[in-house]
């Protein structure tokens, strides 16, 4: 049996039946991962990843990284078959056990105790830790602060009210001399509603510029057939690393 959505004047549905222009909740992403609306998924390590884990690394080796907002990515077996401790945090359950199952990686699952609802699923070998929570209620103190930090998909998925809160609690989860390569977009806002959100290169000094230094590494056009759909005719990928 079909719901019934009422559609207000000016909006429309997405591709999912969903109105268009809403912020997202905790509890729609969850959704989104429980229905397999999930076309920012993809199934290959980021080229980019490959390209500057350097500089992420910094000659250090088997580092500590952060996977913020981190779905099933392929990258956190990528950087755990590195070498690395890889730690991440998903809302969605159901991505974390799909990551685990898909890669075919044994793991542990216990409470988190200083964030109620919270779980931690672990790799048999300890260095995979993927934190079911809210992004905003992990902190330093359940798994100290890290060497480097992969933001792909995560800032530009942040509802743009709390960008600047988010920018900041990214901020208290860096150990000293640790390397945050971030992912970002920009694109023309007004021909399409987030996420993802196009946050430009201003939007990127305003959050981090006064306690970080900002380096943009590379700008290149990422349109595809998939931006196009959405009535895009210009799609610009930027990687930034964040110290």
């Amino acid at each position: 049996m079909s719901t019934r959505v009422d559609i207000p004047k000016g909006k429309k549905l997405n591709k999912y039946g969903e109105l268009e222009n809403l912020e997202l909740t905790a509890e729609d992403w969850i959704t989104r991962w429980e229905n397999k609306h999930i076309g920012f998924h993809k199934d290959e390590i980021h080229r980019l990843l490959q390209k500057y884990l350097p500089n992420i690394l910094n000659g250090r080796k088997q580092i500590s990284i952060f996977l913020p907002l981190c779905g099933k990515s392929l990258d956190i077996k990528w950087l755990h078959d590195q070498g690395h401790n890889v730690v991440g945090v998903e809302i969605s359950k159901t991505a974390i056990e799909d990551f685990f199952t898909e890669q075919n990686v044994s793991y542990t699952q216990e409470l988190v105790p200083e964030i109620p609802g919270a779980e931690v699923f672990k790799s048999s070998d300890h260095r995979i830790s993927l934190y079911n929570c809210n992004i905003f209620n992990f902190s330093s103190l359940i798994a100290g602060k890290f060497d480097g930090i992969w933001d792909c998909k995560s800032l530009v998925a942040i509802n743009p009210p709390d960008r600047q809160r988010y920018a900041k609690h990214m901020t208290t989860l860096m150990a000293e001399g640790c390397c945050y390569l971030l992912d970002s977009y920009t694109f023309n806002q007004d021909k399409i509603v987030g996420p993802p959100f196009s946050v430009p290169q201003h939007a990127i000094e305003d959050l981090f510029g006064q306690s970080c230094n900002i380096r943009l590494m590379e700008s290149s056009d990422a349109l595809t057939e998939q931006q196009i759909s959405w009535g895009l005719d210009s799609f610009i990928e930027e990687i930034y690393l964040i110290k």
